[in-house]
């Protein structure tokens, strides 16, 4: 748990500066403390709600991009016509207006999703809707990779990492370039929209995500190994865990999985050909 004293850390967006009290090291301590903002996040296409989410409000457009990008509603960021975040009392809803053609993928693929958990998977009707299609990366187009450029890219995370130092609460998700220098970087509550926050980020900046690797600070669950498909990524690197189904599927897409990764020391999945 991190404290930060109001006097320490004067503004933290993505967070609110609530009292606490408690005892550390035997003293009792009573002090303002920034904790990590958490709240509903509706996301509604062509003035229809879609789904609500338990979200970070930061990057809330590139949030939208990035989910509606690896939830296959678009195919491109040039679907996506224009998007606003609205403010009140119960929340944000993000306005998005899409393209006729996103618009009826999405209607085809309707499903009821009240809000997800750590599973992904919640509002899914049927095991058909679980793995969809992934593009599969093609051994011979992507780049190689040290594994010193994995582990200087997680390195780099802490430092960059602001709303994580101010609150101890929240996830992120990078991508770094083959030699393992933090390009672009998102922080939120839930490791999920770290990493369509990240995704967002990339695609409307036009940014060629085959050109280097993700590196997320969570455990590598098998939506993430999806998203970082979807994107185009041939590299996940995680600093916990696979799960045995993120491992199947990054074997599928031919993506490069590694877990553990902490300082030199990584394991690798999947795929260890493109590792060096």
């Amino acid at each position: 748990m991190t404290m930060q004293a109001a006097d320490t850390v004067r503004f933290c967006e993505g967070a609110q500066l609530l009292p606490v009290r408690g005892v550390r090291g035997g003293r009792p301590f009573d002090v303002q403390d920034w904790v990590a903002e958490e709240v509903p996040v509706a996301l509604e296409y062509n003035g229809v709600s879609h789904a609500v989410m338990l979200a970070t409000p930061l990057d809330l457009e590139d949030f939208a991009l990035g989910f509606s990008l690896g939830e296959g509603i678009l195919d491109a960021a040039h679907e996506l016509y224009a998007v606003e975040a609205e403010q009140s009392a119960l929340g944000f809803t993000v306005h998005m207006q899409v393209s006729g053609a996103a618009f009826a993928r999405l209607k085809q693929r309707r499903r009821s999703m009240a809000g997800r958990t750590g599973c992904g998977l919640c509002g899914t009707e049927s095991l058909t809707q679980v793995s969809r299609e992934i593009p599969v990366l093609r051994d011979d187009v992507v780049v190689r990779f040290e594994r010193g450029a994995i582990a200087r890219a997680m390195s780099q995370l802490p430092s960059q990492q602001t709303l994580q130092e101010a609150t101890g609460a929240v996830h992120a998700a990078a991508w770094c370039s083959a030699d393992g220098e933090v390009m672009w970087l998102r922080e939120d509550v839930g490791r999920h929209n770290a990493l369509d926050k990240l995704v967002g980020a990339l695609a409307a900046n036009d940014v060629d995500a085959s050109a280097g690797f993700i590196a997320v600070t969570s455990r590598a669950s098998f939506e993430m190994v999806q998203k970082a498909a979807m994107a185009g990524a041939p590299l996940l690197a995680a600093v916990s865990a696979p799960t045995s189904f993120a491992v199947a599927t990054a074997q599928r897409a031919g993506l490069t999985l590694v877990g553990f990764v902490r300082q030199q020391d990584l394991g690798v999945y999947s795929h260890a050909q493109r590792l060096r």
